[in-house]
């Protein structure tokens, strides 16, 4: 399978060397071809795919489809009770990782149970998607492994739908995510939602910057709770060696008003910026690479549990 990903060059200064990121053809072991994909560029400068490898839209929250009424019930019901208040308590009470204690991998093989209600484009297990992702970015950055297991483990948080975490609403683990405590930007997808949202009317909230300062950084920002927020603060939690861009991606990468709108760039400091362009560089295979294509699990395996023994301890407290 041939994909072609275009991507802006730009320079990006990780553990004191410049990378350079151009255009680059990315093949796959399944014998597919892709289309060339059509990017979408808004005025702010800030671009996406259009469609996935088989030419189908994706992200498309207005098409027709039988999945259509499901997601727009989901985000209904996530842009209720997304409050500051209960982001505040989701934090305190997981930050405790007090859950289970299992590896990486078996994380990965429980998350082979759960379909995301919020995507309009997946309804496959997620493992699928996990690995579809990393082998997608190991062919064409083969010699950054920090981001081939960010790929593999950006998901995991998934978990929280399980009985053993929690079995949170789905509306509470995925989904678009966005800050609380400060104006909802009009790109949030089904944004209309958020007028039933009780912070929506507080003062001290729907303000730009609201409870924040121009510049303070996305980590002193509180962003909707979910999977993202979760495996950030797992990884973080449990001493990870990854890269500072790896846990900007695994706690960002479903913020889609800031990496693909553009919006709250006011909030973000300069480490936030740097590590942004490394979230675009995820972003194009997190999306791109969502495809009917089966990746050999067992062939695999021995590189990722190799990654995953070199940036995190044996078992990890969930």
């Amino acid at each position: 399978m041939t994909v072609i990903v275009e991507e802006p060059v730009f320079e990006v200064q990780e553990n004191s060397k410049n990378i350079s990121f151009d255009t680059n053809e990315l093949v796959l072991d399944a014998g597919f071809v892709m289309p060339e994909p059509k990017l979408l560029v808004s005025d702010n400068g800030f671009s996406t795919p259009e469609t996935n490898a088989f030419g189908k839209t994706f992200r498309d929250y207005d098409a027709e489809s039988e999945r259509k009424n499901a997601v727009e019930e989901f985000y209904k019901q996530n842009h209720i009770h997304q409050t500051v208040d209960f982001v505040k308590r989701m934090r305190e009470d997981y930050k405790k990782l007090d859950k289970v204690e299992m590896s990486i991998w078996e994380c990965c093989e429980l998350l082979n149970t759960v379909v995301d209600e919020s995507d309009p484009d997946l309804d496959e297990p997620q493992i699928e998607h996990l690995l579809q992702t990393a082998e997608a970015i190991r062919k064409d950055y083969p010699n950054e492994d920090w981001l081939h297991l960010t790929a593999l483990i950006h998901d995991l948080g998934k978990v929280l739908v399980h009985p053993s975490f929690g079995e949170l609403p789905q509306w509470a683990v995925v989904g678009d995510t966005f800050p609380v405590g400060c104006a909802y930007d009009e790109s949030i997808v089904h944004h209309k939602y958020f007028k039933e949202n009780p912070d929506h009317y507080n003062p001290a909230y729907n303000t730009k910057s609201g409870i924040y300062s121009q510049g303070c950084g996305l980590e002193n920002v509180l962003v909707s709770w979910g999977h993202d927020d979760y495996m950030y603060l797992v990884a973080k939690e449990n001493g990870t060696t990854l890269p500072p861009a790896a846990l900007f991606v695994i706690r960002f990468h479903s913020f889609y008003a800031l990496h693909k709108s553009g919006a709250y760039m006011h909030l973000l400091n300069d480490e936030d910026k740097e590590n942004l362009k490394w979230l675009h560089v995820f972003n194009k295979y997190d999306l791109y690479s969502k495809s009917k294509v089966r990746v050999d699990v067992e062939k695999v395996k021995p590189y990722y549990l190799s990654l995953i023994n070199k940036y995190f301890p044996s078992k990890l407290r969930w």
